[in-house]
């Protein structure tokens, strides 16, 4: 990929953590700050903890809530190496921590005993000087919970693997899990430099692919990977540059965001202006929000027909579904 400016074109070029001189605490603030770069923006999640301790003195690195009312814990790595040279295998380290947040049964303790200091380490972001940590973290919950419409709380819980490279024995064993209804996942995060410039890329590469694929053979060394087909899902659901193109939405699209009454203007490329510029629909909702993540299809209504995206949307694919059946 090459980015063209008045001189010379600049390649750009992937780079290790390590070369950054970067530490793993590095990542997970990057992480904190922007764990969007690891959801669909078809999922809410709110970052209620970080560095959380369990009854074993463990420490889990970030732990979230999504719109299903689950705990996500999530584990950070910054290499192969890292991972390597651990005592504990990295995805077991990450099954203890989630076991740990199983325990939190009800909102109130999951404020009390994560949240709540959460909040005050970080209280500076969170404004409204005049509350507690413990009011601020009970108002912003009892908001991510109402608008998402949680009903059950932490029946589940999800794990997030982050490292800029896996082994095959990790990817081996979340792949087993995978397949056994456990819900965890690998994310593979890297930094590229442009420059002086350096940008990062997350891509999730489980669950993906065919579960069996990963399995590591203790006869063959080298894994082969393929692609596995499968049908619309969370993860793979047309976004906005798709309706624009299906004409159910149009440039120029005045859009509100649910409960509000903030409006942006759709454009070409699916961003959206608003009075703080130009910028992407999960910006403009994390704005409004406050949350880590929103659900942006969820969240944003056009306002000629006072329809959700994902009503639209799902209407459009439904008449097309229906058309084929019929040819």
């Amino acid at each position: 990929m090459y980015c063209l400016d008045n001189k010379q074109p600049l390649k750009l070029e992937e780079i290790t953590f390590a070369e950054l001189g970067m530490k793993e605490s590095d990542i997970e603030e990057i992480l904190r700050k922007n764990i969007d770069m690891v959801c669909d923006d078809e999922e809410s999640l709110l970052v209620v903890g970080q560095q959380v301790k369990n009854e074993k003195l463990g420490r889990s690195d970030l732990t979230a809530i999504d719109d299903s009312g689950n705990l996500v814990l999530i584990e950070i790595k910054r290499d192969r190496k890292d991972i390597e040279g651990r005592k504990e295998a990295f995805e077991f380290q990450a099954i203890r921590y989630a076991a740990s947040c199983a325990t939190i049964k009800t909102p109130d303790e999951l404020i009390q005993n994560v949240f709540a200091p959460y909040v005050e380490k970080h209280k500076a972001e969170f404004g409204k000087e005049e509350l507690t940590s413990v009011e601020i973290a009970k108002r912003k919950l009892t908001d991510f919970v109402n608008n998402n419409e949680i009903v059950d709380f932490n029946v589940h819980q999800r794990i997030i693997l982050i490292a800029s490279d896996f082994d095959e024995q990790t990817l081996s064993a979340v792949a087993w899990l995978n397949s056994n209804h456990v819900d965890i996942s690998c994310h593979r995060i890297c930094p590229y430099k442009m420059g002086e410039s350096v940008f990062v890329d997350v891509k999730r590469i489980l669950p993906v692919m065919e579960y069996k694929d990963f399995y590591v053979d203790v006869v063959r060394k080298d894994i082969i990977i393929k692609e596995k087909k499968r049908d619309i899902t969370r993860q793979v659901l047309p976004k906005i540059d798709k309706m624009l193109e299906w004409g159910v939405v149009q440039v120029g699209d005045a859009l509100v965001a649910k409960g509000t009454t903030e409006e942006a203007t759709l454009q070409e490329d699916g961003q959206v202006a608003t009075a703080n510029g130009i910028m992407t629909l999960q910006q403009w909702l994390k704005g409004i929000y406050g949350w880590s993540s929103v659900q942006t299809y969820a969240f944003v209504l056009q306002k000629s027909s006072g329809k959700l995206l994902m009503d639209l949307r799902s209407e459009y694919m439904e008449r097309e579904k229906s058309a084929d059946a019929e040819e």
